[in-house]
């Protein structure tokens, strides 16, 4: 790889890794306790043996954050990847159902799906990506004339080599970005760029997560404390309670 494009690349990251942050805080502010309470299994925290409302909220929080923020950086690394394709071998954004990238290399016309890490899905998802490769493959075939259709299961992280599932080809960690770049370094080289301003992204954050920690648990010792312990049962019935009265006659 010329360093013209890996300058290319970590002017990529630095410009674009702002949203990754702007994103992180945009989460922050859009959510409410309650909307919180219902989304997490209120007997999990209890089997935790929690006590301290504010324990409670920061896991409930922690845990409902760090879902999220996969998902958000696993966007910018999909974004990340089809940018270095698009430079190295004109690599294109994909329309096909199911696929992130595409693009031609050596007479092989590559279809890409990209995944953050590799514990994704379930069998449902697995089996999904089989129909998609296998419905975008033919397609391709159909409409461009292409023979030679290589399907991709690309992971930006992991350890696992090269391997093949039903149809398609599987390339993790290293692997797959000397794939999609050609450098069997750019693994590494990538992780600097990442942490650009990251302290100051991450002091802005820690200090907008305070502010949600100490409002939420204000409103969490209002509406879900008794004699200031956590009441239990309040919180289930909040989260689980479902039934009217004489549903249990009419069932």
């Amino acid at each position: 790889m010329e360093k013209l494009i890996l300058d290319d690349i970590r002017e990529f990251i630095s410009t674009n890794i702002i949203r990754f942050h702007q994103s992180r805080i945009a989460r922050l502010e859009g959510i409410d306790l309650r909307g919180l309470l219902k989304k997490k299994n209120p007997y999990l925290f209890k089997a935790k043996n929690i006590h301290i409302a504010s324990d409670l909220i920061k896991d409930i929080l922690d845990a409902f954050l760090s879902s999220s923020e996969e998902k958000l950086f696993g966007d910018f690394l999909e974004e990340l990847a089809i940018f270095i394709a698009d430079r190295v071998y004109d690599g294109k954004k994909s329309a096909a159902t199911g696929m992130d990238l595409e693009f031609v290399n050596e007479g092989a016309h590559y279809l890409v799906s990209i995944k953050s890490g590799p514990n994704w899905g379930n069998s449902a998802q697995h089996r999904k990506l089989q129909d998609d490769f296998q419905r975008a493959t033919r397609v391709l075939k159909q409409s461009h004339s292409t023979r030679n259709v290589q399907p991709v299961l690309g992971i930006c992280y992991g350890k696992v080599r090269e391997s093949y599932g039903k149809g398609y080809r599987k390339l993790v960690g290293q692997q797959f970005w000397h794939f999609i770049s050609g450098d069997r370094y750019l693994y590494t080289d990538i992780v600097v760029p990442l942490g650009h301003r990251a302290r100051e992204h991450n002091d802005k954050f820690k200090r907008k997560k305070a502010r949600v920690v100490n409002r939420f648990t204000k409103d969490f010792m209002l509406s879900f404390c008794t004699d200031d312990l956590i009441d239990w049962v309040k919180l289930v019935q909040f989260n689980s309670g479902n039934m009217q009265k004489g549903d249990l006659e009419l069932s």
